[in-house]
């Protein structure tokens, strides 16, 4: 019998007919009910963009952290367990604060409809405001302008990172729509960093911020990130740093890293807190190594890595990335949703990838079959074929190409079971 807080989360997903609703009624009504905790978190900080918040959050804490800040921290979705979602003056919930938090928001809901992610939200908002700490980091989940995030009136600052065209049914087909909702994190008065941006979102954001009196700090303008002789040299009207590279694989976490210092900057935090945001971060799936578990000892001696990126945009930032790395033939295992541009996705790929084994996500509902992901990848000139599981298509991979790199791609749903999987039998 499920117990504890995966039997609650498992009644919260019964409370409204939607995964997806774009609306705030329901998060300011149990907010309310809950004597607003968003009223009383430490310093926010929020961030929202298509790609890199989860990488541009992760450093922003490891630089906060360096200088013995307490860090609340919110993102989503969870990989392995749901308690990734709240992390607690720089610890991941406990299962009993979890379970507690959980039942109290789910009573104080009552019937009312709301959804699943926005009472988890409303949940890690509690624990926040209940727990010291010196700031809270807050990662939007979809779009900015009506996510259940976006309830705090005054944080310190807010970030907006790369826009690109994704969740088009909820925010948006054009760059300047999707940009509208991203930019509805501004708030009056609160400095805003913004990264690299195509030129209608720029636009957009920049109207946005006028009409709000938010400073901004747009990459291009303010400041500016490069990486020059092995080394990242930032600069900004306050000086320039030259640092090490971001620890995070990839030419994407360039810019990533530049976010997160001038968002550091902006704090008053000095060269040694950047230093640590780039030297100290940890963000799993995010063209992650793996090196010890069943699903590492079943590759061996290929290579295993993991990647959850799952748009155009990440797709040409993973190529960019393989580009980057040492010539061992790649060799993808990828499963996708019915929610993602598969074709748009798979295409930079092509170029760098010997082959794709197609899998369907286990347990997930939304999952392309792998048969409908095969056919895409052939379409776009991947050689591909499918397999029962991963770990099929491990051994598949590996009987034919022992010395490869194995690259598990397409869905922080699959990133996540991997995971769930590769985690050491006890």
């Amino acid at each position: 019998m499920t117990t504890g807080s995966d039997a609650i989360l498992s009644r919260m997903m019964t409370l409204h007919p939607k995964v997806i609703d774009l609306t705030l009624d329901r998060v300011w009504a149990l907010l309310d009910k809950l004597d607003h905790p968003e009223r009383k978190l430490p310093p926010v900080i929020h961030i929202a963009g298509t790609n890199g918040k989860g990488s541009t959050q992760a450093m922003i804490r490891a630089g906060l952290e360096q200088s013995g800040a307490a860090v609340h921290a919110y993102t989503s979705p969870h990989l392995a367990m749901f308690h990734e979602r709240i992390r607690l003056a720089g610890t991941l919930i406990s299962e009993f604060a979890l379970t507690e938090i959980l039942d109290r928001c789910y009573t104080a809901n009552g019937p009312d409809p709301i959804t699943y992610f926005e009472i988890t939200t409303v949940a890690g908002l509690l624990a926040f405001a209940e727990t010291p700490a010196d700031f809270t980091l807050l990662e939007v989940g979809l779009g900015g302008r009506l996510d259940a995030t976006n309830v705090v009136e005054k944080p310190a600052v807010t970030v907006i990172t790369p826009i690109d065209l994704d969740h088009q049914h909820y925010l948006g087909d054009t760059l300047a729509a999707i940009a509208g909702e991203k930019a509805g994190i501004i708030k009056r008065g609160v400095p805003c960093v913004v990264g690299p941006q195509h030129d209608e979102s720029m636009a957009v954001i920049e109207a946005v911020a006028a009409r709000l009196g938010a400073p901004l700090m747009a990459h291009g303008q303010h400041w500016h990130v490069s990486e020059e002789r092995g080394r990242l040299i930032y600069q900004d009207e306050t000086g320039l740093l030259d640092l090490a590279l971001p620890a995070l694989a990839g030419p994407h976490q360039i810019m990533n890293a530049g976010a997160a210092i001038a968002t550091l900057r902006s704090l008053g935090r000095d060269e040694a807190a950047c230093e640590a945001a780039l030297t100290n971060p940890y963000w799993p799936a995010r063209m992650e190594h793996l090196t010890s578990g069943p699903l590492v000892d079943l590759a061996a001696p290929a290579e295993l890595w993991l990647d959850g990126g799952h748009n155009p945009a990440a797709g040409h930032a993973l190529a960019a990335t393989l580009r980057q790395q040492s010539s061992k033939p790649t060799h993808l295992i990828c499963g996708m949703l019915n929610t993602k541009d598969i074709a748009g996705y798979m295409a930079p790929l092509a170029g760098v990838a010997e082959s794709l084994t197609a899998v369907s996500i286990p347990d997930e509902v939304n999952t392309i079959p792998a048969e409908e992901t095969a056919k895409v990848a052939a379409s776009v000139g991947l050689t591909s074929t499918t397999a029962p599981d991963v770990q099929s298509a491990i051994s598949s991979i590996k009987a034919h190409s022992p010395h490869a790199r194995i690259l598990i791609c397409g869905s922080l749903y699959l990133a996540g079971h991997v995971l769930r999987e590769n985690t050491p039998r006890q």
